[in-house]
């Protein structure tokens, strides 16, 4: 049998910087004329399909990949054709399965009817639609360069490309979203009818404009209650529409969990190609430049690892899938957390049932808190 692997390709290229964006992401630099921009976008795509033939040579052997998932950045920024140029590259270095989820992110102010079509005729199956809101003053309050309408019509061409498995991303807690707005939002996204929906709270990062303007007093966090308000109410309404909360920020319909991000939580193996993209294989992680970082995992590592990426699903994780993977108990791995796991127990944060231990909707809220005894 040959080990699944799954293929992160990072594409750092935005229109514009978002105020609140912490990834690895760049707009055009000032002064640079279209043609120097779409230039350096190319060279860089000629390096990834080197780097992916590389690392296909070197651990494409014994493995089948089974998801592709293009991100950034904005890789829908590309002409169609190099976005092709990439999927080429990924097939003739690994061997994909025929049934792989290969997904790939757009902006609504990025993409076109043609690209959507030139994505599928590349066997691009999933989209990820970085929708983040249906208010176009949160949009721009937002730094976004869509509307809410050209959301819509990228949704409506995308189901006439043929795009049958669509993720919508929210962002709530953001400045200018009141509980009302950001109802109407997720009411909106329901209507709208995407596959999967995940829903992310607004993280104020270092190194970012919102993080400045906020250091100045410019705007306020939003408090925790009115955060958890609105997460809670998002996935009632998400949860009478027929998804299903699979992880912390996720739901999806019957079917349409992300293959790929479930490689993350559950201690899967993953190749990262491109600037700042990370791996995990065979026990090492690696992040790559500008942000080298490389190392080698113990097994006390992969047991932290696996409990609190695992407790991130609704599944959470089997005591007895623990034992057959490392070889001892979560117990006699952590034997000072049974105690204070046992609190939450007690508290209603965490289940305990059926040889599982799983985060409750309620738990999950503090999930920091219940992840920490495993770190």
């Amino acid at each position: 049998m040959k080990k699944p692997l799954g293929l992160y390709i990072h594409i750092p290229f935005c229109a514009a910087k978002c105020p609140y964006c912490g990834f690895y992401s760049k707009a055009p630099a000032p002064g640079d004329s279209p043609e120097e921009t779409a230039g350096k976008r190319r060279e860089y795509v000629k390096r990834v399909i080197e780097d992916t033939k590389e690392l296909g040579a070197k651990y494409g052997p014994g493995r089948i990949v089974d998801t592709v998932y293009i991100g950034g950045g904005t890789p829908s920024i590309l002409e169609s054709e190099l976005i092709e140029d990439i999927i080429e590259a990924a097939r003739e270095s690994f061997e994909i399965c025929s049934d792989a989820e290969i997904s790939i992110e757009v902006n609504p102010g990025t993409v076109t009817g043609e690209k959507l079509k030139a994505y599928r005729k590349d066997g691009i199956n999933r989209l990820s639609i970085g929708c983040q809101s249906l208010d176009d003053g949160v949009l721009k309050n937002l730094g976004r360069i869509h509307t809410a309408a050209q959301f819509k019509e990228t949704f409506r061409l995308a189901r006439e490309a043929g795009f049958e498995n669509i993720s919508c991303d929210l962002m709530f807690s953001v400045p200018g979203c009141t509980e009302g707005i950001w109802r109407e939002t997720v009411r909106e996204i329901v209507k709208t009818a995407p596959e999967h929906v995940s829903f992310y709270s607004l993280q104020i990062e270092e190194g970012t404009v919102f993080y400045d303007r906020y250091r100045r007093g410019e705007f306020d966090e939003v408090p925790d209650e009115v955060d958890r308000k609105m997460y809670h109410e998002a996935l009632s309404i998400l949860r009478e529409a027929g998804y299903v909360q699979y992880e912390i920020s996720s739901a999806a319909k019957e079917g349409f969990r992300c293959r790929h991000n479930i490689k993350y939580w559950t201690l899967a193996e993953y190749i990262g190609i491109g600037d700042s993209a990370s791996s995990y294989i065979d026990g090492k992680r690696v992040t790559n430049p500008p942000f080298y970082e490389y190392h080698e995992n113990t097994a006390a590592d992969d047991m932290s690892e696996y409990v609190f990426t695992g407790l991130r699903m609704n599944d959470g994780i089997g005591l007895e899938d623990f034992e057959k993977r490392f070889g001892c108990s979560l117990f006699e791995a952590f034997p000072q957390g049974e105690e204070e796991l046992a609190t939450f127990v007690r508290e209603g944060d965490v289940l305990a049932e059926g040889g599982r231990l799983k985060i409750t909707e309620k738990g999950f809220d503090i999930s920091n808190k219940i992840m920490a005894i495993f770190v």
